[in-house]
Formats: C-alpha cells, structure tokens, sequence
C-alpha cells in the first residue's frame, strides 16, 4: 500500500546533545570541516549512509549510540568546542562591520532574491550554476558578514533525478522532499506559522515561509504546498523550472511578490533590519519591484515617485547571453495577473516589461527588460558577459553607443571552503599574523611555492584516486539500473592517468560532444598504451530539451563501447556531492562552448582552485584571466560562419592540444616519477587565480560597487527635502521638454589635420528650449571612426557651463587632446544631468546635431 501522508519523527537528543541539533539547523556545517568531522564521529557509517545529511543521521542514529556518546568525554568536549565557534562565527565583528563602520551610508540589510539556491545536496533545491552562484553569494555572506537575507521557493520534488536508460537516454524523476526532514524550519510569528498572501489572476495565492539558516545569512523559502490553496494554486512550488508559461508565471509572482512580503515578516517576527536594498538575481524575481511600488503607492506616493524609490534600492543581475534563456510572457497572462493590483497602473506596470525597441515583439513581456528598468544599477557576470549584455540590451538605450550601456560587470566567484580539497586547504593556511600579499581570507595562494613538488603530487594523485572510488561506486549503481551489469567497472579509470573533467547542463551551446567530431582520432587518446587519457563526464539536459538529450545519449552510446568504457564516462545524476571529489580529481577541465554564449563559467573556477588547468574557449571568465601559465586556449572560429565547419576547426584544435601539449606535459617525469613542469603549473594556477576566483572578491566587489551606492541612492531619494518626488517630478519635467533640446550648429576652426598632442577647439550652439542649464550637461564625444563614420570607442569631454547668446541659445565650447592617430571623429551631445542619476543613459534620452555624424576631423601622427 502507498503511504498518503508522511511525517518526521525527530529523535529527543540527551540534553548534553542538544547542541548538535542547533548545529544540524544551521547550515554552515557543509563548510565548515571540523562541524562535519563532528556529526561524523556521531556514527561514521550513518553518516556515508545519510550522504553527509545530519538530519537523517540524527533521526537514525540509534538510542544506545546516544546515551555512549552523553558520556563520552572527548566528544563532548568537540562538542562544546564546535558549539562555541559557531557562537563566535555568528556574533563577532566580519569584514562588512569594519566596511560599514567607514562607510555612514552601508546598508542595514540587502534582500537577495534567486529563483535557486545550490548550499548543499541535502536540501536540492538548484538545477545548476546559478543556484550554485547564489548558494555560494549567501555563505560567502554569511563569513564576510555581509547582512544579508536571501529569498527563494520551496520546491516539493526539487529539480529532477536524473538517470539513464539502457540506450543512454535520460531519464527524469521527481522524488517528494519532506520539508520536515530538511535542515529547515517554518517561520512562527505569536500566531503560528506565518501565512502569506499573494493575488494570483483574481485568485488568491497563499504560502508558508520556512527558514535556512546559512551561517549568518537567513534562507526564506516559500511553499504553497498548504491547505488554504487549492487546485493548481497549492502546485505552485511542485518542482524547480517545471510546468507551463502560466506555471511558471505563478512562480515567479509568488518569489517577487510573495518574496518581498516574506521579508516584512520576518522583519517583523525577528527584529532584523529592513533591507534598504534589493538584488534581483536573475530576471525571474522581477515582480519583486511591482510589490515595492505598491507599497509605496500605499503610502500616498504617486507612481512616478514610487518608482524612483524602488530604482534607487535595486540591483540588477543579467546572467544569460543566450536571449533564449530569458523568461517572456505574452502580455494577456501579465494583464490577468495584475489588472487589479491594488492602485498600481496596469499600463505601468506592462511599460516595465515592453520590448517597445527595435527588435522587439509588443505582444511580449520580457523579464530582464522590466529587470533593467527597475533596476538603477546593473551588470552582468564577466567582463566579456557585460559586453555581450550591453550589446543584447542597446535598444532600451538607443541613443548611446554600446560601450554606454549602463551594463557593468561583476565577474563571478566560487566558496572556497566549499570547493577547495581539505588537504589543500591545510596546505595553504596562512601562519598567523602573515601579512603576505598573496594571503586573501586567511589562505596564502602562493604557498604552494614552498611546498616540495612529491607532496603536491602526491596529494593530487589522492585526489584522483578519491575520484576513481566515486566513479566506480555511481558508474555501478548507473549500469546495474540499466541493465547492463557491473562486472567491468573495476577496472575504470586509473589514478596516475591524466584525468578531464566535463560537467554542467547540456544545452546545445555547451557542445558537449564537441570531443565526439572525429571519434576514432579520441579513441586513440583514450587507449594510447603508454600515455592515454581518461574522462569523466556529467551533465543534465532541460526535460523539454530534446535536443541536448539527444547530446547525451550520443556521449553515453560512445563510453558504453568496450573498447574505452574504462577510460571515458558519463555518469548520471550531477550534484553538489558528485562535484566535490570531480574537481580536485581532475587535472584538466575542459569547456567548448560557442564564444560568446557562456556568461561566465564557474566550474573552471572550482577546478582551477584545486590545481587543475583549464582547456577551454576563451569565454566567460577564461576570457579575461586567460594565461598560458593556468591552461590552454582552445583557438574560437568565430569568423566561420558554417557551424559544421566551426565545430571541426574548434574540434581539430582541441585534439591537437591533448595530443600535442598536454599529454607530454603530464608524463614528462624526473628521476623521481614527478612531472615537474606539470606541478609548477599546479603551483602557477592556485596563486594566479586563486584570489581572482574567490567568491570572497566577488562579494565585496558587489558591497563596494553596487551594495553600497544603492543604499546611498536610497538615502537620498528618501532625504526629508522630497528626493524621490523632487527627481521624479524633474524626469517628468525633463522627458515633456526634451523635443525642444537642439543643436544648431558646431564648428572647429582647427582644420582637419592635427598632430597627436595638439587640441582641438570645439563650440557649439544648443538650444534648451524650456529647460535650463543645469538640467543638462553638454557633451564633445570623440571615437575612432569606421567606415560608415560611426564613432567607435567613445570618449566623452563634458562641456564648462556655457554662454547665453540670447534667443534661447548657449554657446559651449571647449579643448580636446588629440592622444590617438588616425581618422578620428568628433560629435556634440546633449544629456540629462541630475546629481541622483547614476549615470548619463539612466533616462535614454541624448540629443545629436541635426546632420550627426559630423564629418570627421583627420588626426594624423
């Protein structure tokens, strides 16, 4: 018979052991080893039984073991020893406090909302890098003490298990989650839990809030798995990326809305600051900023005012360059959804979402478009991710040049306590008191320097050999499930063989049979007699994506062949517990994306921190810390429009590095076994990148460039003196007058031959028709021309004040270095200047003159 119901029974821990429930609560054991080595020692088989779950092991942990260890000296006093380092790690002073203590305008809270969080394969609740990125964002707040709170869904069946069937096709399940057998509680307010409520296409969507403490940081996750819901309603949060566009919709309304609404409960419930900035991980919690207008708009602002309030506070993180990966609604479910929103305007609300550009479908609704434009800052997540990001987005400001689009660039990191191999962890802490340049976070980076080169490679092959055991023991439980039994698997891999590493999603951009162009010449890799490699593959595929499980059954079929099964395979089912023994196992990790449709890229990251070398396109962070001292560059054909032939060119290249300097590197050995030129490159790429790939440098980069101006914008739109309704009003103001902004004329009387280092005198007569001067700023922009003489690669010099020339007329001018050779070209531009706008395209507004472009003025060497 099927169970209907289910419940946790929770074990009554001896009081002496209370504090291993505490400690089970809080999140920061899947990073912190010596709160691991602890629930461990509780029964080290259940622990290997549970997959490292303290949940389940202290439910199954049996009453006998328990009244052992109430007496057992030596692990009470870990005990205590754990339970007070928790203690200290909660409440003492971090990095933000000394931050924020130089910085009056810091801000008292941040809400960082993400549609998936990946903090630990105990509570799945991720589907790949971005639910990684965000799970590492909140630890590494948690340990910098950044304050903030995070905010996601509750979802019943998680993402789906993946397995395979005999002819390597992939098979999905969706096992039911007890949230009470998750490390997570219900929030409680003196009522009982506490119920939120949000309208739902004329319904109402009710859901319940329950609470992960990560380290420091508070996890709110709603669930509308409750018995007020009914219907589709109470199947909001079933399962991570699934049902339909109405489904998903109703998703993502309750993690905006409903996300927002959470947070005042809790602030209400615990005391905790309100944030004064919101962070939209992701388009998907885009509505977040629809509920905060309402709010305003409740408090008599009108939707002008409301909305610069909301902008100030608000940030912005694009992380797709594939514009496929960006969620879209046609606009009747977005009218359905909020044609009675309390008295927010539902032509407003459907203005933030219109692709109103060039390009654009108005029948759409598009969530990264309402995300910048709700957003006052913004950036995507490497340097080439912003560029592509400023590209992708040119039409919500048109009237710029690209490299004007306000799309910074933050480049994603990755937690080291998480991802880093213990051992080498051990082997890089910092003697206390080091003030080496090369210490970040209490680790030395180039301490490997001084580390004789047989216990470097002693290490890695330990962690090869870690990988292997993983390897055989989910290869096994894969085939014996597909039926075609495990008596080979034994003799897969080998731990002094040059191991790769390929896992994440499997979309066809991703080219994960990219290896697979010409087999034959990777079979002769694979069983080279004397220096073969060895690869291990994994990788999900979306379950509407036929296509990319096409790519997998494809690379399944070739590992299943007899004759190299033993040196390549695909194993099902990638998560956080797989990835920890892949990357410090591999020595090479390899990425073939199409450049430049990777945003970033984290997994060579992670890799790269355990000393392996990255073989890979230069895209995403490659990109921009690419260095032949850290791995290899697969060479792009970018120019080959054929992607036959693209992919055979990039195919070839990747061969030829395998075959060609990789391989010689790898088995190249002293006297001594030991590849030398191999263990310095291990040497080179912990200190070169270790502290560029830190999440610890992502986070702060965020407080400093993005955390901390947004709480100061908010301050000032919140001033006393009307900041938000006085900015407001002027945008108004501004926007209603902009047609009457003219250029009449400009002119040079220096010819147009110069000589670098000699100035260019430019004036110009603007017409300001209703506005006055400071409501505008008067701009010389000058760029490399091509050939249709369109300036490239801006430059602005800002105008002085100015001259009134009666008639409504000012005259400008100014002085401009010639610093560059060539045709270089000259414009006058005129923008809108306010001291609250955060940069010069915030409003999308620019005026040209009349016959823009200008001719060009020559400036020769």
């Amino acid at each position: 018979m099927r169970a209907i119901r289910r419940f946790t029974v929770r074990p009554v821990l001896p009081e002496v052991l209370k504090p291993l429930g505490d400690l089970a609560r809080n999140l920061r054991w899947s990073w912190h080893a010596d709160t691991e080595d602890l629930f461990r020692s509780v029964d080290p088989e259940l622990w290997a039984s549970s997959g490292g779950d303290p949940i389940r092991l202290l439910a199954d942990v049996p009453a006998e073991r328990l009244q052992t260890l109430s007496g057992d000296k030596k692990f009470l006093k870990n005990l205590r020893g754990v339970q007070a380092d928790l203690a200290d790690y909660l409440s003492g002073d971090l990095w933000y406090q000394g931050w924020a203590a130089e910085h009056p305008a810091a801000p008292r809270g941040i809400g960082y909302f993400s549609p998936e969080f990946g903090i630990t394969e105990v509570l799945p609740q991720y589907s790949g890098g971005l639910g990684i990125l965000a799970g590492d964002h909140l630890k590494t707040a948690s340990d910098l003490g950044v304050p903030i709170i995070g905010v996601g869904l509750l979802y019943r069946q998680g993402y789906f298990r993946q397995s395979l069937n005999a002819a390597g096709w992939q098979q999905e399940r969706y096992p039911l989650l007890d949230p009470n057998a998750l490390p997570v509680t219900l929030l409680h307010d003196a009522d009982g839990p506490v119920r939120i409520e949000v309208p739902l296409g004329g319904r109402t969507l009710h859901a319940q809030v329950w609470l992960a403490q990560v380290g420091r940081v508070p996890l709110l996750l709603l669930d509308s798995d409750v018995e007020a819901n009914a219907g589709p309603e109470r199947e909001t949060t079933d399962r991570l990326y699934g049902g339909g566009t109405d489904h998903r919709l109703a998703q993502e309304v309750l993690l905006g809305i409903g996300g927002v609404r959470a947070i005042r409960a809790y602030c209400r419930v615990t005391g905790a600051p309100a944030p004064e900035v919101f962070h939209t991980n992701e388009g998907h919690a885009g509505f977040l900023g629809v509920e905060r207008i309402r709010e305003y708009m409740n408090d008599g602002l009108d939707f002008d005012t409301a909305l610069e309030r909301c902008r100030a506070g608000t940030v912005f993180t694009t992380h797709t360059p594939v514009p496929a990966g960006i969620d879209r609604f046609p606009h009747a479910l977005v009218v359905d959804q909020f044609a009675s929103f309390d008295a927010v305007p539902l032509d407003r609300v459907l203005a933030l979402g219109s692709e109103d550009y060039e390009g654009g479908d108005p029948g759409m609704f598009n969530m990264a478009v309402m995300g910048f434009r709700l957003g006052q800052r913004a950036n995507g997540v490497s340097v080439l991710h912003g560029e592509v990001s400023r590209g992708m987005f040119q039409g919500l400001w048109s009237a710029f040049d690209t490299t004007e689009v306000p799309i910074g660039s933050i480049t994603n990191g990755v937690h080291h306590y998480s991802w880093v191999h213990p051992r080498l962890l051990e082997l890089l802490e910092a003697p206390s008191g080091s003030t080496s340049p090369s210490v970040v976070d209490g680790y030395d980076w180039n301490r490997l320097a001084a580390v004789p080169s047989r216990t470097i490679w002693s290490l890695k092959r330990t962690m090869r050999e870690e990988l292997v055991a993983m390897t055989r023991t989910r290869l096994t439980e894969s085939s014996l499930g597909r039926g075609l039994g495990a008596e080979w698997v034994d003799e897969v891999l080998d731990p002094d063989v040059v191991t790769f590493g390929f896992a994440r999603r499997v979309p066809s951009y991703k080219r994960l049979t990219l290896m697979l162009r010409e087999p034959e010449r990777l079979k002769a890799l694979l069983t080279d007699p004397d220096r073969p490699i060895q690869i291990v593959i994994a990788g999900k595929s979306h379950p509407a994506d036929e296509g990319g499980k096409a790519l997998i059954q494809q690379m399944v079929q070739f590992a299943d062949d007899p004759a190299v099964r033993h040196r390549i395979v695909f194993l099902p089912d990638y998560d956080i517990s797989m990835a920890k023994p892949l990357y410090p196992g591999c020595d090479v990790w390899m990425n073939n994306p199409l450049r430049p449709y990777e945003a970033c890229g984290t997994s060579g990251m992670k890799a790269a921190l355990n000393g392996a070398a990255n073989l890979s396109i230069r895209d995403g962070w490659w990109d921009e810390w690419y260095d032949p001292a850290f791995g290899w560059e697969i060479p792009s054909a970018e120019g080959v429009d054929d992607p036959d032939q693209r992919d055979d060119l990039e195919a070839r290249a990747l061969y030829d590095i395998i075959e060609n300097e990789i391989v010689p590197r790898f088995y190249d050995v002293d006297g001594d076994g030991i590849p030398e030129r191999w263990v310095q490159m291990i040497r080179d790429t912990v200190a070169g990148l270790g502290p560029k790939v830190l999440a610890s440098r992502m986070v702060r980069d965020y407080v400093t460039q993005l955390y901390g101006p947004a709480a100061a914008s908010t301050h000032a739109v919140e001033s006393s003196d009307g900041g938000a309704e006085a900015l407001a009003q002027w945008k108004r103001r501004v926007r209603g007058a902009w047609e009457g902004v003219k250029v009449d004329h400009v002119e040079s009387l220096d010819g147009d031959q110069l000589e670098v280092g000699a100035k260019l005198h430019v004036s110009a007569l603007v017409r300001l028709g209703e506005l006055s001067p400071n409501d505008i700023e008067v701009q010389l922009v000058t760029g490399r021309l091509d050939t249709d003489d369109q300036l490239r690669e801006p430059r602005v010099n800002p105008f002085p004040t100015g001259t009134d020339m009666g008639d409504g007329l000012r005259r400008y001018e100014g002085w401009v270095e010639a610093k560059r050779s060539g045709a270089i070209g000259y414009t006058v531009r005129v923008v809108p200047h306010h001291p609250q706008l955060a940069n010069q395209a915030e409003m999308g507004l620019a005026t040209l003159p009349a016959d823009s472009p200008t001719p060009p003025s020559a400036i020769s060497a």
